[in-house]
């Protein structure tokens, strides 16, 4: 079965699994935008004004005290607000965060008892150290000896909210495994026993507790399982696809090749191991830096995969249209399926670059102002292709040819191929294929044989001079005959008449036209048409002439009288057309398109009953 035939049966089961996918990444998708929650614009403060709780370091750590060791001990901690007093890197999931602020929480309890009363509530400064602070106590000094390159700090942004600082959240992971050892001087009663939190619990000490570039043993051997786990599972999506598509084209009885089953089903394997991935990265098992690197890295992934999958799905949706278009007499909506499925990959490409620029933190809005400021300088260097664009619209709407036409384009002869937003491809009838810009066809003159409703047949009948005048009566009434006869000929207009007293021949000028679809069609009634012009010239006696030159020797007899020819008869022109038709008549009476009109031309190779290949044509 060809990869065609397989995606026009198939399109609709792998529309309908690419959908359910779709509505398993879309929650996915969404919580990928967590980096920057969006505010509703009635609640929002300016820009000059601090947001609530976060007026001065004594306030920020106020609110961040308040979630994490709520005052009742029935109360949930509110990790939620806790995450609005750390300045996290944009794009980090939810759970990254949430992870983050337990760990500074426990940093802190193990650091001293925090009383947010002794905080400043006002500074003239951006940066605020909480540690180490050695006029705090003893134990900032001793902290600061033995942990000296690591630091607790706040920053005011722009709005002059406090929050702490990027560098903190990068580092803190790095200090609470470093201080795992120090007892806490405030005992947590409120403890959130994360999935990280679990896991790393129940492992031996010796793949944990230290870092190896960045992460711990037990983190990196994480990082290898889940990738593990993603390949397996893009396995297995990938088995199970081709499985159950093999299952599904044997019951239609169609063969299926393997090689077109891997190409189809690989991007929804890699799609499924992408959301693997994705859903590890969202446990919160890595620190902030090592989860931003990475998250990088799986959202580019997902979306290749997600805009392969996509086109995998157009590809099979636009061939069902192709399939259904074929099905119509007209070839406008032919013309129209090529164009649909350049669209939609163009917007799904749109679509997939937006989102990969979001997963490197590329700001679209500027890049759009620049655009506009550069738009006249865009215009020019564009300007062909936006007119081939505007020409292919023209060519659409004004209709000058359609797919499978043959065209004459200036010097440009073939069949249209294809029609797209810039150009025009034409197999040439030597199989070349020229490729012609749209702007061009706005203003080339375009003949169209394809729009041909009859095709002209001209052709002299060279016929021998010793042939009787009634022969040839006989011989173009049988003619016309086989015209009047034939399935595929025009009725109301042909001639068929002794034309001209050739050098060598009398002259019959046969002048018809044949009504086919295309050109192989024309080709097998012309065949079919002068075979039967020849059965006629043999049924009625008639000789074909050919150049020649005859030496006559001539011996006048004085007294040799000359006879003239038997004057014609009054109905001998009518018996003579009489006797034609019904040699015509018989001619084609058990031919085998009188039962049944002969179907398009379709060529093949059949075995016959002796197994022996050999060649035939379809419907003739």
């Amino acid at each position: 079965m060809t990869l065609t035939t397989l995606q026009t049966r198939s399109a609709r089961l792998l529309a309908l699994l690419a959908i359910l996918l779709t509505f398993a990444v879309a929650p996915t998708s969404a919580r990928a935008q967590e980096g920057t929650p969006p505010t509703d614009p009635s609640t929002e403060t300016p820009d000059s004004d601090p947001r609530p709780g976060l007026e001065s370091p004594r306030d920020t750590l106020e609110t961040f005290l308040s979630a994490m060791a709520p005052a009742q001990a029935d109360q949930q901690r509110d990790l939620d607000q806790a995450i609005r007093t750390i300045d996290f890197p944009p794009g980090l999931l939810s759970s990254a965060k949430k992870q983050t602020a337990i760990e500074l929480y426990d940093v802190l309890n193990r650091l001293e008892r925090i009383d947010y009363s002794d905080h400043p509530t006002t500074l003239d400064r951006n940066t605020y150290t909480l540690y180490p602070n050695t006029d705090r106590s003893l134990r900032h000094l001793a902290w600061a000896r033995k942990f000296p390159d690591t630091s607790i700090t706040m920053t005011r942004d722009g709005d002059g909210s406090w929050r702490f600082s990027r560098a903190t959240a990068d580092s803190i992971h790095e200090l609470w495994i470093a201080t795992e050892s120090e007892s806490a001087v405030v005992s947590s009663e409120h403890d959130t026993m994360t999935l990280a939190r679990r896991i790393r619990a129940n492992l031996p000490k010796e793949i944990k507790g230290h870092l190896v570039l960045g992460l711990e043993p037990w983190q990196w051997i994480g990082i290898l399982v889940v990738i593990a786990i993603g390949v397996i599972i893009d396995h297995i999506v990938r088995f199970i696809l081709r499985v159950g598509w093999h299952r599904f084209e044997t019951k239609r009885g169609n063969d299926v090749e393997n090689d077109v089953l891997n190409k189809a089903v690989r991007p929804f394997g890699l799609l499924a191991a992408a959301c693997v991935w994705y859903f590890a990265l969202d446990q919160g098992l890595l620190p902030p830096t090592a989860t931003t690197v990475l998250l990088v890295a799986v959202r580019v992934f997902l979306m290749v995969s997600c805009v392969w999958a996509a086109f995998r799905v157009t590809d099979l949706f636009t061939a069902w249209l192709a399939a259904q278009a074929g099905k119509t007499e007209t070839k406008f909506d032919d013309l129209l399926v090529p164009l649909v499925k350049r669209a939609i990959k163009i917007f799904i490409t749109a679509i997939g670059l937006i989102y990969i620029a979001n997963a490197f933190e590329i700001e679209i809005l500027p890049l759009l102002t620049g655009l506009g400021i550069g738009g006249l300088a865009v215009a020019f260097a564009a300007k062909d292709t936006i007119e081939n664009f505007f020409g292919s619209i023209a060519v659409i709407l004004d209709r000058p040819f359609e797919i499978g036409d043959w065209v004459v384009v200036n010097d440009v002869e073939g069949t249209v191929e294809d029609l797209g937003l810039r150009s025009t491809r034409i197999r040439t009838f030597y199989n070349s294929l020229v490729t012609v810009p749209n702007a061009s066809l706005v203003r080339a003159t375009v003949d169209n044989y394809g729009r041909r409703k009859y095709r002209r047949f001209k052709t002299m009948i060279n016929v021998t001079y010793d042939t009787h005048p009634d022969t040839i009566e006989a011989f173009c009434a049988g003619i016309r005959e086989i015209i009047q006869l034939h399935p595929y000929t025009r009725k109301d207009s042909y001639h068929v008449w002794l034309n001209s007293f050739g050098a060598h021949s009398l002259d019959i000028l046969v002048y018809m036209f044949f009504e086919c679809p295309d050109w192989a069609i024309e080709l097998r009634e012309k065949q079919r048409f002068m075979l039967d012009v020849i059965r006629l010239a043999d049924k009625l006696g008639v000789e074909f002439a050919f150049p020649t030159q005859t030496l006559h020797v001539f011996k006048e007899d004085p007294d040799k009288a000359h006879e003239p020819g038997a004057t014609p008869e009054t109905d001998s022109e009518r018996r003579a057309k009489l006797i034609g038709a019904r040699a015509a008549r018989e001619i084609t009476h058990n031919q085998p398109w009188k039962a049944e009109t002969p179907g398009p031309v379709e060529f093949k190779v059949e075995l016959d009953s002796e197994h022996e290949f050999r060649g035939d044509s379809a419907g003739s």
